[in-house]
């Protein structure tokens, strides 16, 4: 399960996944508690993220290695899928 929250959009997890099953994008935007003065800093905002469960192998990977605890195991009800594509759990049905 991905708590959205507390992901930084750091792609750990994507980089860790020995299956490369996870997407990520993100894009940066202004960081609102950053000084007037110096430097805009900006942060991560996530945009896309899924795992595909057709390839995915439950190693526990990507959960460990978050240094946010963004990531999580949750008891998903159905994994078994007629397509391809539906094994593609996105952002929404991951949270």
């Amino acid at each position: 399960m991905l708590l959205d929250d507390k992901c930084t959009s750091c792609m750990l997890c994507v980089r860790e996944c020995p299956v490369w099953c996870i997407t990520l994008t993100a894009h940066a935007e202004p960081d609102p508690a950053s000084p007037p003065e110096g430097r805009q800093r900006t942060i991560n905002v996530l945009d896309h993220f899924a795992i595909d469960y057709g390839v995915c192998m439950f190693c526990g990977i990507c959960i460990d290695v978050c240094p946010f605890d963004a990531l999580e195991w949750s008891a998903v009800d159905n994994l078994v899928e007629t397509s391809r594509e539906a094994a593609v759990h996105d952002r929404e049905r991951l949270s």
